[in-house]
């Protein structure tokens, strides 16, 4: 199957700046891709260039198996897009917004109709007879989601969806993300790790233009990750935490509050046989002992620490 994004060598300069350097990056068709990155990282002027809203300098784009440079209209009318900030006419209320964005895209009738009802169903303003001027953010971004999907797009660019929404915004947002799954490619550009971590299958880490690593979400933890233990003592948390730092399998240690110490470790097997006879040898008390794998949080910043200078 063709796969929905491919870019080889891709390259965007402002100037002696690189926004974007050298990326390869494959979407495949139907999957929620997270593209993660911190702020400035580029990834917004990957979005535009996937739009056909700016042309990279130098490398190749495909989308839906057409080359993005063409500018082919057919392939620019498979894709529905959401910016960080949508923007509508503030006296339309959602229906009229969608039937407006529908009539552009070509709908008209029963058919542009059925589809904004449906759509305003899945987004959860199917009832609200307000004018867009008076939503709050996360009915904005519900509304743009929306929007986005008028077209029945193959591929759906997401930049920064949930960013400055409060926690039920970006619940209601995720959730939407959600529903899509096996409908179409969602392409989801975002900086917050938990929401890649929720709702993608697959996910690249871009930094300072650079994709650092890229796969599906438990092939990176697994490539990535390390296991870590958590332990409390009743007292004497430095001292043990300096004899486990000492030990070969001990990546990191990190003692936190009340007896609390964080461990990476690189053998998993050694350290819940060892750690007991260290507590046991300093005449401490165990008071609990929880092993566990690293999270996307921890992957992702073992390689943007390991990508910069």
């Amino acid at each position: 199957m063709t796969p929905a994004i491919r870019t080889t060598g891709l390259t965007k300069a402002f100037g002696r700046k690189l926004a974007l350097d050298a990326v390869d990056l494959t979407v495949e068709s139907g999957a929620i891709f997270g593209f993660l990155g911190p702020n400035g990282a580029g990834k917004t002027t990957m979005i535009r260039i996937l739009a056909g809203l700016a042309q990279a300098s130098s490398g190749s784009v495909e989308v839906l198996g057409h080359d993005v440079a063409g500018g082919d209209p057919l392939m620019r009318s498979t894709i529905g897009f959401l910016p960080d900030v949508p923007a509508f006419y503030s006296w339309m209320n959602a229906h009229e917004t969608l039937r407006f964005a529908g009539q552009l895209c070509g709908l008209n009738g029963v058919q542009l109709d059925e589809r904004a009802a449906l759509l305003l169903g899945l987004a959860g303003l199917e009832r609200v007879t307000a004018k867009v001027g008076d939503y709050s953010r996360g009915m904005r971004q519900r509304l743009g989601l929306a929007q986005a999907l008028i077209n029945a797009p193959s591929l759906l660019l997401l930049d920064e969806p949930t960013s400055a929404l409060d926690p039920m915004g970006r619940k209601d947002i995720l959730e939407f993300v959600e529903s899509l799954r096996g409908r179409t490619t969602v392409f989801f550009s975002t900086h917050i790790l938990a929401d890649v971590e929720r709702v993608c299958d697959s996910v690249a880490i871009l930094d300072q233009g650079r994709v650092v690593a890229q796969g599906p979400m438990e092939e990176l933890k697994n490539r990535y990750g390390r296991q870590r233990i958590v332990l409390e003592v009743t007292d004497g948390a430095d001292e043990l935490a300096a004899a486990i730092s000492r030990c070969s399998w001990a990546m990191s240690v990190a003692p936190g509050p009340q007896g609390e110490i964080s461990v990476t470790v690189s053998d998993l097997a050694a350290a819940r046989h060892q750690i007991p006879v260290l507590v046991s040898a300093q005449g401490t008390g165990l008071a609990r002992l929880e092993a566990g794998e690293l999270g996307l949080e921890e992957v992702f910043v073992e390689l943007i620490k390991g990508d910069r200078p």
